[in-house]
């Protein structure tokens, strides 16, 4: 089947739906969610959305604690743009439904996380990503300009190279009509040709064995956009969440919020004993990677397999009132957060690289735009200060669409694109080689290229990975497209990504951390 759509959105997170909800006014547009519209890393994110609301904090502020997270690899003038803009994304947010929490005085009650010198995280109460997810959710389904296609997966953009169209030194020669679309209802590869294209898929968690992520967190949109020769930036830099809940039997983990360091809450080892002024003077309120490396220490040098976080000597209805889906879920492990202290473990959150884009959120190819976790705006450098994520989606999906909206009417669909053929191939009946190449590559990636890495783990984890590479195009070459394979695919490239760009960075840098490099580089 064939569909024509103005606007493209491949992805129905924070980025993907305000993008779709500004480009309407211009013209037709078609949302593709690979599952349902709430199922998004927009969803389980708890923590908040910063921006600078109230004296005495202040833009200045806002834009050197991001400087300091992203430790010297941020584009500044994207940091600006971002933080400067916050104030009137999140008034759009408020315009679209989002409910956030206020005080009695009717000022909003404004957190304070990791890295940040001053209390500017707007919040509902401890599912923030829910309740935006909801407001915009809503706000979709309303607008009539708008298609959705849920259970819709994207297994490959459509482009075309050399034609001598490049506006920008740094863009490829490469154009964007579309994608093909996997119809999950009927098997059937669709030909979903666009004028324009949004890359907002989401995430890359679900590379490693332990995640916060969603499982479908499987970097489709870098792997798609990689494949066809777009540029790729910063992917060493992959934040893990200092604590994750510590439960074996759960995944994706759950995550314990940013939030409760904030609030007060302290990280023991489990004889009792505090740690974390032993790593860095900000304790507990030091930024992710710090935190998360203190952590991985702490538990390979004592053989443990959890650290606690202790909540215990606040005030229990209080906390219960700030944080209560994370009362409520550990309560159903017998876990009394007011009075037990939360075993919890690092696990993969964010990816700070992804799809370089520049200020107006457009890719190196031609009218394909990205946003969101899979995007490279130069915002969070080499380390994502906590809840910049949420606000950069708004910002840069907001120029993304203004771009967009502009030029639509100038550009033509491109009808000499093919149909997608996959005829006399059968589907893979042996699901055995594709689950246990996804368990390997979650192993390769855990193992050899999480928090803490080594040139003697990243070579051996590139040598593992070349070996599934090619059994796995193989297999997709032979196979009827499936999102099964499809994950697996997109999977391993992003893991060559992660892997080629750290081996290449001869330094410890934010997140990338290197035991061969412990010393940074002056840049």
């Amino acid at each position: 089947m064939r569909r024509e759509y103005d606007f493209l959105v491949i992805g129905s997170g924070i980025a993907g739906l305000s993008y779709a909800l500004k480009v309407a006014d211009f013209g037709s547009v078609a949302v593709v969610s690979k599952t349902e519209l709430k199922e998004t890393n927009t969803a389980y994110a708890q923590g908040g959305i910063s921006s600078v609301m109230y004296e005495p904090d202040s833009f200045e502020k806002h834009i050197e604690d991001t400087l300091i997270a992203g430790d010297g690899v941020c584009d500044i003038k994207a940091v600006k743009k971002v933080i400067e803009e916050a104030p009137e994304q999140i008034q759009q947010l408020l315009d679209w439904g989002t409910n956030f929490d206020k005080k009695d005085d009717g000022l909003f009650d404004l957190h304070r996380e990791g890295g940040h010198s001053e209390h500017r995280i707007l919040h509902h109460k401890d599912n923030t990503g829910a309740e935006i997810q909801r407001a915009l959710i809503e706000s979709i389904k309303k607008h009539p300009s708008i298609s959705v296609f849920e259970n819709h997966f994207a297994v490959d953009v459509i482009t075309q190279h050399h034609l001598g169209r490049v506006t920008e030194p740094w863009m490829r020669d490469i154009e964007c009509y579309g994608a093909y679309i996997l119809n999950k209802y009927t098997g059937k590869v669709d030909t979903f040709l666009a004028k324009t294209t949004m890359m907002a898929s989401g995430g890359i968690g679900s590379v490693y064995q332990t995640t916060t992520n969603p499982l479908i967190a499987t970097g489709d949109g870098v792997a798609m956009v990689f494949r066809a020769k777009g540029i790729i930036d910063n992917m060493e830099f992959v934040q893990f969440h200092p604590t994750a809940l510590y439960n074996l039997s759960e995944r994706p983990s759950f995550l314990i919020t940013e939030a409760m360091r904030g609030y007060g809450g302290i990280l023991r080892r489990q004889n009792g004993e505090e740690f974390m002024e032993e790593y860095d003077e900000r304790g507990c309120l030091a930024p992710r990677d710090i935190v998360a490396r203190a952590i991985d220490n702490e538990l390979k040098n004592r053989g443990e397999e959890f650290v606690y976080l202790d909540v215990t000597h606040k005030p229990a209805e209080e906390t219960k009132k700030h944080f209560p889906n994370i009362f409520k879920k550990c309560l159903s492990l017998g876990i009394d957060i007011t009075k037990d202290m939360i075993p919890v473990v690092p696990a993969a959150h964010y990816l700070c690289g992804g799809i370089k884009t520049d200020l107006k959120g457009r890719s190196s190819i031609i009218n394909l735009y990205a946003a969101g976790e899979c995007a490279c705006s130069g915002l969070h450098g080499a380390n994502r200060l906590a809840s910049n994520s949420l606000i950069e989606a708004l910002v840069f999906s907001n120029a993304a669409a203004l771009d967009a909206g502009e030029k639509v009417n100038s550009i033509e669909f491109n009808h000499r694109i093919p149909e997608w053929n996959d005829e006399g191939t059968s589907h893979p009946e042996e699901m055995i080689l594709i689950t246990q190449s996804n368990k390997e590559v979650q192993q390769i990636m855990s193992k050899y290229v999480g928090i803490v890495r080594s040139r003697i783990r990243l070579n051996r984890a590139y040598d593992r990975l070349e070996v599934l590479y090619r059994e796995t195009e193989a297999l997709f070459q032979d196979s009827k497209v499936s999102e099964k394979i499809c994950h697996l695919r997109n999977k391993i490239n992003v893991g060559y990504l992660i892997i080629k760009m750290a081996r290449k960075r001869k330094e410890s840098r934010g997140l990338h951390y290197n035991i061969d490099f412990p010393d940074k580089l002056d840049n």
